[in-house]
């Protein structure tokens, strides 16, 4: 799984640049006010759209396929074995704030469903990808791809945590199975279950970035802020 033949060198570098820029571009929409988000968005999705069409290694290297889905369900299933744990956990300690029924949990939770994707998708198809053409070894690649996730949640410190060990964990998955399906549905499990399971104050509602620190100290649980503006209210 480690062994990689080394890229052309105008490979690396043009790997490196588009790494480098749709980083810095997700980082300023993750730390900008909500007026200068929107725009900056846009140019962040054309950019990495344009920097993937360029460097287009075909739908199998990108995970899109139905091959080793089956293989790899465990992923989504043991984490539905862990959100029951947790959720058992907050019951508990009362901790635990479902937005209550199945119709509300639809309205609330698919648009983080599919950000769930996207997440994955960038993580593995974008930065992944071309980390392990940079990088002299696939787990190194893992690691870096990890970290450059976890650091794209501050200053949240448990969603960096966590982000930090799942995003280890989906690069490897993904380097056994090359499968995005099975982790966009485990990421997705995992997510919803840390926000109706951990109170709203404590994670200020799966903020990050500018949106974390202009979060209102005595901010309600708000279970809709699972849409396309990196939770920033």
């Amino acid at each position: 799984m480690d062994s990689v033949t080394p890229a052309p060198a105008s490979t690396r570098s043009r790997d490196l640049l588009q790494l480098a820029v749709g980083y810095l571009l997700i980082m300023a929409v993750i730390w900008s006010p909500r007026a200068a988000q929107r725009p900056l968005y846009i140019l962040a999705v054309a950019f990495i759209v344009a920097a993937t069409w360029i460097s287009f290694d075909g739908w199998t290297s990108m995970g899109l396929r139905a091959t080793n889905f089956l293989r790899s369900l465990w992923a989504p299933a043991v984490a539905l074995v862990l959100a029951a744990i947790a959720i058992v956990i907050a019951i508990r300690y009362q901790t635990l704030h479902p937005v209550g029924g199945f119709l509300l949990y639809l309205r609330n939770f698919w648009g983080y469903a599919i950000w769930s994707f996207a997440q994955q998708w960038l993580l593995q198809a974008f930065f992944l990808a071309r980390l392990i053409r940079i990088l002299p070894g696939k787990r190194y690649a893992a690691v870096v791809a990890a970290a450059i996730f976890a650091l794209a949640h501050l200053p949240n410190p448990i969603l960096t945590a966590t982000t930090l060990v799942w995003g280890l964990i989906a690069c490897l998955v993904f380097l056994r199975y090359r499968n995005l399906y099975t982790l966009a549905i485990t990421h997705a499990i995992l997510g919803i279950c840390l926000a109706i399971s951990v109170p709203g104050p404590v994670i200020r509602n799966m903020r990050v970035g500018l949106g974390y620190l202009t979060y209102p100290r005595h901010h309600p649980a708000d279970l809709s802020v699972y849409r396309f503006d990196l939770h920033h209210s």
